[in-house]
Order: C-alpha cells, then sequence, then structure tokens
C-alpha cells in the first residue's frame, strides 16, 4: 500500500466511524502503522492532528443536527460525545461560539451591512456593534447578500452605513489619520486568527507562501490546514489573503477570482515601486488592524 492509501484507509474509516469516537490505536490500525508512525504521517498529509481531524468531523454533524432543530443533548448523543459538556468545550474551541449560539444563528443580534465601489470591483461589507465581521468583492448583491443570511440565518440584517464601513472606504483610499481606529470582530478558532494576523503582517507588495504562513502561525508542518485557514478568511483584503501564493510561484487559489488577485498584487507592486506602499507595522490602516486583534474583537458576534 501507498501512503496515499493507508492514508485514505484511515480518513474513510474516521469518516464512517466518527460517532464511535475511534482511537488512535484504531485508526493506525486501518493504516497498517504504529500509532506513533500513524500519528507523525496523518499530521504530515492532513496538516491536522488524527484526534484534531475527529474533532472537525463531530463538530460538522452536530451542527448539520442542530440546524435540524435537535437539542444540544441530542446532537451531543447523536454526535457520539459523552455528554453535552463536551458538545459545549468542542464548539467553543473550534467555533469560537457555544452549541446553544450556534443554534440560535445569530437571534437577536444585529448585522448592518451596505455595499461599496473599490478598484478591485464592487464590495459587501458588514458589521456587528464590535467592528468588521465580513467583506467580500462580489458579482453580485444578492449573491453575497445570500451568502451572509446563510452565515447568520437568524440575525437581522440592516442595510445600513455605519462608521465602520466608512472606514473601510477609507482603506480602500488610503485617507487614514492615525488616530484611527479599525476594529476587526472576527469568529474562528485560535489556529485561524493565528494565520489571519500572521497576513496582517505581510508587507505590501511581497508576498508569503502557504508554508512561510504555517512557520509565521508557529506551526510550520500545517500547511494545508494553513491554506484552508487562509480561504475562510472573512474579510477579504483588509486581511491580505491575496498575498500568499505557491511555493511554485505560481498565484494559487483565490476566493474571488484569479484575476482580481492578479490585479492586486500587482496594483501593489506598482506601488512598491513608486515607493508609496504600506507597510504592515508602521502604517495607520494596518497598525489599527492588528491592533484589533486584541480582546474582544477576536470573539464571535453574540447573540
Amino acid at each position: 500500500m501507498t501512503d496515499y492509501q493507508r492514508i485514505a484507509a484511515a480518513l474513510t474509516f474516521a469518516g464512517t466511524h466518527f460517532q464511535q469516537q475511534p482511537t488512535l490505536e484504531e485508526l493506525a490500525e486501518q493504516a497498517h502503522w504504529s500509532p506513533f508512525h500513524f500519528q507523525r504521517k496523518f499530521q504530515e498529509w492532513a496538516g491536522v492532528s488524527p484526534k484534531k481531524f475527529l474533532q472537525y468531523l463531530s463538530l460538522d454533524h452536530a451542527k448539520h443536527l442542530l440546524r435540524q432543530s435537535a437539542s444540544v443533548a441530542e446532537a451531543a448523543e447523536e454526535t457520539g460525545l459523552s455528554g453535552t459538556g463536551r458538545l459545549h468545550d468542542l464548539f467553543v474551541t473550534l467555533e469560537a461560539m457555544t452549541p446553544g449560539e450556534y443554534r440560535q444563528g445569530g437571534a437577536h443580534l444585529t448585522i448592518h451591512y451596505s455595499f461599496g465601489e473599490s478598484l478591485f470591483g464592487p464590495y459587501l461589507v458588514a458589521s456587528t456593534g464590535k467592528g468588521i465581521c465580513k467583506l467580500v468583492f462580489m458579482d453580485d448583491a444578492e449573491t453575497a447578500l445570500a451568502e451572509l443570511r446563510r452565515e447568520w440565518p437568524k440575525a437581522t440584517l440592516t442595510a445600513v452605513e455605519t462608521a465602520f464601513h466608512a472606514q473601510v472606504a477609507r482603506f480602500f483610499a488610503r485617507d487614514f489619520a492615525p488616530t484611527t481606529r479599525l476594529r476587526l470582530h472576527l469568529r474562528g478558532t485560535p489556529f485561524q486568527l493565528k494565520i489571519w494576523e500572521s497576513l496582517l503582517r505581510i508587507p505590501e507588495g511581497e508576498r508569503r507562501t502557504y508554508a512561510q504562513v504555517a512557520h509565521a502561525a508557529e506551526n510550520g508542518a500545517a500547511v494545508r490546514a494553513a491554506g484552508t485557514a487562509i480561504g475562510a478568511n472573512p474579510v477579504g483584503y483588509l486581511i491580505p489573503c491575496h498575498r500568499v501564493i505557491r511555493q511554485t510561484g505560481e498565484l494559487g487559489h483565490y476566493r474571488w477570482g484569479p484575476t482580481r488577485k492578479a490585479a492586486l498584487l500587482g496594483w501593489e507592486a506598482a506601488r512598491t515601486e513608486a515607493g508609496a506602499v504600506m507597510t504592515p507595522l508602521d502604517a495607520p490602516a494596518a497598525g489599527a488592524l492588528l491592533r484589533s486583534f486584541d480582546g474582544v474583537d477576536k470573539r464571535a458576534p453574540e447573540p
């Protein structure tokens, strides 16, 4: 068997038996490796540990059940967890919210949204009372708004341009005062937040590989997981995921299209040549973004 076939066998077993919460030994047996060797190989291949992979499978199943109106206790039992406490810990660790908050889908939360124009096309920006929670480039308004509704199905979405949205427009225009506070209100796992924070430290006009971003987040072995976290970036442009490329030099995937990614990188390269770059640590706008990675700004929007 090749390494791929061994890992695939373990993945298939995990996908069909996660409700029994298989042990490391049981997973390793599917790959015909020792638990120690399997742990190392799985981490190299998947970017996460076998235990973390099972947690993601369990979380996805529990989320599906909660969306189908199951109670928290029912979701915990059906997922194979020993009780609601374990499900609670799993949600808080991986989703930065409790199962009850996820089940509510943003009930009692008001999210303001508005549309804007930039050099790189139209965009939708959304915010809570604590900061910007979403910024996406868009081809049409309805599709972008539908994506926001799917993420927060029970939240009250209001078409109101807030001060946060005006700050985004000034960010695009580079019209930032040194005292400006551009606040982010992000929902993500601790690993995702580390990845997103490392993206903020990439200077304008420069590029990093996925491996370099993973290393900057103090997890150099988790290249695949870093790529997944980069792809899940909820705040385009402000968190510059477009500056991450493949090891080969190819631009690679971009959530809002390869043409837009090439345009962003080309525009920033031209500014670098002209000496008009904004570096991540000393420019007011980028500095404000880095400062937003503290305290409450990292938390999920609260229902």
